[in-house]
């Protein structure tokens, strides 16, 4: 039996195939050692039920908020990532940035691969900006000023999905998300994150409770019609911009 709560779930559509929620921030996508209610997967078998499968399409990082798709059967699902797979789902996100890009429009395309210099061994960067198929688009929103800096609202669409792929891209041009305690100013803040012990002065440095980059958009053509699934930013995503 399905649990109809917004604790649980937001939902954005459902119907026989196919539920799209909204990922709130600072929530995992795959089970961790916390409560019925700590990843997006447990909330998902909460929501269908105990004995239920959910399989989702996409995933996103921690911090991203926004749109994941989950199947409803092995079909569905099949289908699904045969699209991802293709590069036939389009994919838009919103960042808000350190400072202006310029371009105020363009395509970053640089390889990825571990940093083995890293303390930390989730982490990627560029090790390569010749004739990469790593590619991420951004146009600039928005330019404003906060804090005694400027900061830029970004429309992001990258035509491959490698880990961390808008984070690094945007680091790589001097454009750093904001709040991004990894590819940000100081790797030290993911660090001291994952254990709960981000002091006052480090959380003041990252301006944000969490990376700004939220999955907006989501379109594609399967099952004989076409799909478009839009989720807005969340209020403080919102309000930093100065939306609210």
């Amino acid at each position: 039996m399905q649990v109809d709560s917004p604790s649980v779930l937001n939902v954005v559509f459902e119907d026989e195939r196919l539920l799209v929620v909204d990922k709130p921030a600072d929530l995992v996508c795959h089970p961790t050692k916390g409560d019925a209610f700590s990843s997006l997967i447990s909330r998902l078998r909460i929501y269908f039920g105990e004995d239920s499968k959910p399989q989702m399409i996409n995933r996103l990082d921690r911090e991203t908020s926004g749109l994941v798709m989950v199947a409803k059967n092995p079909q569905v699902a099949r289908e699904l990532r045969i699209l991802w797979e293709k590069r036939q789902v389009r994919k838009v996100y919103q960042a808000i940035v350190h400072g202006t890009p310029a371009p105020d429009r363009g395509i970053v395309s640089a390889t990825l691969g571990p940093d083995s210099d890293s303390p930390v061994a989730i982490k990627d960067k560029v090790i390569s900006i010749n004739e990469s198929t790593c590619r991420t688009h951004y146009r600039v929103l928005k330019t404003f000023a906060r804090i005694g800096e400027v900061f830029s609202l970004l429309e992001v669409t990258p035509e491959t999905g490698k880990k961390h792929q808008i984070r690094i891209h945007l680091a790589h041009i001097g454009n750093p998300i904001v709040g991004d305690k990894l590819y940000g100013h100081d790797e030290n803040c993911y660090l001291d994150f994952v254990v709960g012990k981000l002091s006052p002065s480090q959380k003041e440095k990252l301006i944000l409770p969490n990376h700004a980059l939220h999955a907006q958009k989501l379109a594609f053509t399967a099952f004989g019609k076409d799909w478009e699934f839009h989720s807005n930013p969340e209020i403080w995503f919102s309000q930093f911009i100065g939306d609210q």
